[in-house]
């Protein structure tokens, strides 16, 4: 049997049991258990429970995003379920795991770490200019001593 992996490689598996599944990390595709694959109907089931479930989980993340929790773990939470069984799910993945790991050795080049620093303290000089510049202007009132209440 030949699978075709998402970089269009061929990977050959043995009939005897071993598979390029989720332990060597290119094969795609349902990773529902071998009966639940064997039958039409039960699989089927399994898909639109996996679908239900994740869905509800990434709802539940993006209800999360302006209220405070961790919103986009939830996301990529419910994403990972849907990976469980769904190509493009894990197809998503990858490429966000690809894009992470470019930005993170991205941040840790010497370079852009000078320019963030620097950047950084710069917004950070700004701000206080600012807040310099009101207080100065209007003072500082505290909320709890407001006179003629």
């Amino acid at each position: 049997m030949v699978v075709v992996t998402a970089d269009g490689e061929r990977a050959d598996r043995q009939e005897a049991g071993q598979s390029a599944g989720p332990g060597t990390g290119t094969g795609l595709g349902s990773r529902a258990p071998e009966f639940v694959k064997a039958r039409r109907l039960l699989h089927l089931s399994w898909q639109v429970g996996v679908f239900v479930v994740g869905l509800a989980v990434v709802v539940a993340g993006v209800i999360m995003l302006p209220l405070p929790g961790p919103g986009w773990v939830v996301i990529f939470g419910g994403m990972a379920i849907w990976a469980t069984e769904f190509v493009w799910a894990q197809l998503v993945l990858r490429w966000t795991k690809r894009k992470v790991t470019e930005a993170a050795q991205r941040a840790l080049d010497p370079k852009v770490r000078r320019r963030n620093i620097t950047l950084t303290v710069v917004g950070l000089v700004i701000v206080a200019v600012l807040v310099g510049i009101y207080a100065w202007k209007f003072g500082l009132v505290m909320p709890w001593k407001i006179k003629n209440q």
